[in-house]
């Protein structure tokens, strides 16, 4: 089977690098891989002519990172699609062989596995590990979501539900995935080893105000699902983050 990466990018140069790296140690093949840039204006694009294996670049202006996605999904052709944002990386090698050989069960719709955070300007300083968990139908109404830079889904997937949500600015991924395993009833599979590697940050919980946000959309993707969460869902989302992650000792 082949498997597409889709990265989104624009003005990655600082971080870009990495990514690139390490897709392109990965032991599996086939790997398409999939750069969707927003119109850099700095040493992105560049950057990426020095890796061969990426098999298509598209630079244009979007609507955003979703919108970028988006796009990648668009032009896939793998079996399986995974999402590495550009200042993101793999853990090892071995991380797509492994995703993929959960995959030779033909009945699995999607696989998660856990991440770790760690300082934007060394990979190495391992900040706070997201252990995911298993996951079970019900897994949502009480807070519960993967990471999802390790969220990998069939092409097929996509084809039957449909991509991203650009209404949602912050949270078109836990749409995504909660319309994915809780409304379609997709086969989900946990792979209980940490394979990515996630540069501290993100705009869901950049600041206070961000966060209320956040939480507005999360119930709004509950609503454009038809969905009704129990009435302390939501509450229980950013408290769930507290206990799955783990402090490096």
């Amino acid at each position: 089977m082949k498997i597409s990466i889709i990265t989104a990018t624009y003005n990655s140069a600082a971080t870009i690098g990495d990514t690139l790296k390490c897709i392109a140690a990965q032991t599996y093949r086939p790997i398409e891989h999939l750069i969707i840039d927003g119109g850099s204006k700095d040493d992105t694009l560049n950057i990426v002519k020095h890796f061969s294996h990426v098999a298509m670049v598209v630079s244009e202006k979007d609507k955003g990172i979703y919108d970028a996605m988006n796009k990648g999904v668009a032009a896939a052709s793998g079996d399986v699609i995974g999402i590495l944002n550009s200042d993101d990386v793999y853990t090892d090698e071995r991380v797509i062989r492994d995703v993929m050989d959960i995959f030779k069960d033909d009945s699995v719709d999607a696989c998660y596995a856990d991440l770790q955070y760690v300082r934007a300007d060394d990979l190495n300083k391992v900040t706070r590990t997201w252990k995911s968990g298993s996951f079970h139908p019900k897994s949502f109404y009480w807070g519960w979501m993967p990471p999802h830079p390790t969220f990998f889904v069939r092409k097929r997937v996509y084809d039957q539900i449909g991509g991203f949500n650009l209404e949602l600015k912050s949270a078109a991924d836990y749409e995504l995935m909660l319309r994915a395993c809780l409304k379609h009833k997709m086969k989900v599979k946990y792979l209980p080893r940490i394979i990515v590697k996630m540069r501290a940050g993100g705009m869901s919980n950049a600041s206070l105000k961000n966060r209320i946000r956040a939480n507005k959309e999360d119930r709004l993707a509950w609503k454009i699902n038809e969905l009704q969460p129990y009435p302390f869902t939501l509450l229980l989302k950013p408290l769930r983050k507290i206990f799955q992650f783990t402090k490096r000792k």
